[in-house]
């Protein structure tokens, strides 16, 4: 099941995509201890799989949030990964903004 989070208003879109059928194969979930803002919490989904998600409170603060990473990582371009993205062995992580 693909999973967003995140919100839209007037300076954008900002979403988090997580595909929790690769994310519940992962042993390690890493990116939960990647990410330096703890956005992402592990928790056990309707299917009773331990995956990823982003935590309630970081919902509606992506845009904030997110923006050390993406300035630092040049926003997810190809060959310079945020360190959710490419601390998840899966590829179950996307970024929309």
């Amino acid at each position: 099941m693909i999973a967003n989070y995140g919100y839209e208003d007037g300076s954008g879109f900002y979403y988090i995509t997580i595909d929790s059928d690769r994310c519940a194969t992962c042993e390690s979930h890493d990116c939960a201890t990647a990410c330096p803002r703890d956005v992402y919490v592990i928790e056990i989904d309707d299917y009773d799989d331990v995956v990823a998600s982003v935590a309630s409170d970081a919902r509606k603060r992506l845009r904030e949030l997110c923006a050390v990473c993406k300035a630092q990582n040049g926003g997810g371009i190809e060959g310079r990964l945020l360190p959710c993205t490419s601390a998840c062995p899966t590829g179950a992580i996307r970024h929309s903004w």
